[in-house]
């Protein structure tokens, strides 16, 4: 007598239900394992700038203490070039197991949003957060030989010059082009922007005389600053540089609105396993609070401000918005 038809409805109804189960047990217990043997080989960091920067530096630095955490190698990839655009794409589309990752920064994840109408990555949607890193604020910098001794004297100068001023920067819609923008709406001067694929290369040619200012960290310019090669005029944060007391904000040298914190943090693409995000950025935030890490930073100006996930994430929610109006009021366009 053969198995009435409801039955073997029920019956095959309850395998597919068991087989899905598997199925999906099987599949959580290999990312379990990936996430448990993590990392089993080498992981690649982006860097979206030359090498030499700031950014660039800084990643270094982490990289080798985290390297030693996780007892493996690290690999830092300067992938300079469209203000970031074209290193977080790749990261958009690299696997997503937590080797490939990216050095973001405010440029990438909240900019470049509004910046470009055309972006062919989403900054919150396509990535995975892990950890903020650092921040800090750029200072208006001229060559050493400079007549100028304040930005407005500075503004002066660009004033008296039918063609106004040049000023450098790490590329298209990076805080260095932003505050350019800023201060030339603001001062009523012409200053014509250069944007270099980094911000080692604008620094090596302000050095060199071949354009007149660019907001750059100290992190960066420092030994040229120190040497008498470079002269910061002003500070372009909310508050004076403590290494440099003396020196004043744009807001104190009369120009109010020409700030603006620059963050960095590490990103992977969309969907890496969450113990595998946990594990970074435990590894991150430790080596941000070593002593060996604190003592090379702070000194220089960078802020440490290691966090969770969320924390990053809701850095980008906020600049996202604050930001993208920056960029509204001023009119940067990308070139």
């Amino acid at each position: 007598m053969g198995v009435p038809m409801k039955s073997n409805v029920r019956w095959s109804a309850g395998l597919a239900a068991l087989c899905s189960l598997a199925i999906v047990l099987t599949i959580a217990a290999a990312r379990h394992a990936r996430a448990g043997d993590y990392p089993s080989r080498p992981i690649t960091i982006v860097v979206p700038f030359a090498p030499g920067g700031s950014s660039d530096v800084v990643m270094r630095l982490l990289s080798q203490r985290v390297s030693e955490s996780l007892k493996q190698t690290i690999v830092v990839e300067n992938r300079p070039g469209g203000a970031g655009n074209i290193a977080a794409l790749a990261i958009k589309t690299a696997p997503k197991d937590g080797y490939t990752l990216m050095m973001g920064h405010t440029g990438t994840h909240a900019i470049n949003a509004t910046l470009y109408p055309d972006l062919k990555f989403d900054p919150v949607k396509d990535f995975t957060p892990v950890t903020p890193l650092i921040s800090f604020n750029n200072t208006l910098i001229v060559n050493g030989s400079s007549t100028a001794k304040s930005a407005k004297e500075l503004v002066a100068l660009g004033k008296a010059k039918p063609d106004g001023l040049t000023y450098g920067s790490q590329g298209v819609g990076t805080g260095g082009h932003l505050l350019g923008v800023i201060l030339a709406k603001q001062a009523g001067v012409n200053l014509v922007h250069v944007p270099y694929r980094g911000v080692a290369p604008a620094v090596t040619d302000m050095v060199a005389g071949r354009v007149d200012l660019m907001f750059a960290s100290y992190v960066t310019a420092g030994p040229h600053i120190e040497s008498g090669k470079l002269r910061m005029l002003a500070i372009a944060g909310a508050k004076r540089h403590p290494k440099f007391p003396d020196l004043p904000t744009m807001a104190e040298a009369g120009y109010p609105g020409v700030e603006m914190e620059q963050w960095f943090g590490l990103f992977g693409p969309a969907g890496i396993p969450g113990p595998v995000v946990r594990k970074l950025n435990a590894a991150f935030v430790a080596a941000l609070e070593s002593d060996e890490v604190r003592n090379t930073l702070l000194p220089q100006g960078s802020v440490i401000i290691p966090g969770k996930p969320q924390d990053l994430a809701a850095m980008i929610a906020r600049d996202i918005v604050r930001l993208g109006q920056v960029v509204k009021d001023s009119g940067a366009k990308p070139r």
